[in-house]
């Protein structure tokens, strides 16, 4: 992260004994040792090492496919209306569309 970020997150710079305290740390952990710049050259991406799995996620990214997809619009409402419906729990956009289907308009 650049220096101009950081300072505007308003993240301090870490002290010498931060920095050490971080570093014995990591140089403790035999499960996890530090990179070499052999590590870094004998790296695959997942997608070369798993092909089959990663497949497997790209499959399952996003909403499921249906034949007649819902259309995202903008609608005002009064904000009555909207503190009922969002009263009723997860799923009131959903009941709003049921309740408009079920007039039939």
């Amino acid at each position: 992260m650049s220096g101009s970020r950081i300072s505007r997150l308003n993240i301090a710079p870490l002290s010498d004994e931060e920095e050490a305290k971080i570093q014995a740390g990591i140089a403790s952990d035999p499960d996890n040792a530090e990179w070499t710049e052999e590590d870094f050259k004998n790296a695959r991406p997942f997608s070369e090492m798993f092909p089959d799995l990663m497949e497997s996620i790209r499959k399952s990214r996003g909403r499921p496919m249906v034949e007649a997809r819902k259309q995202q619009v903008s609608l005002r409402l009064d904000p009555d209306v909207i503190a009922k419906f969002k009263a009723t729990g997860k799923g009131w956009q959903g009941r709003i569309n049921a309740i408009l289907k079920e007039a039939k308009l």
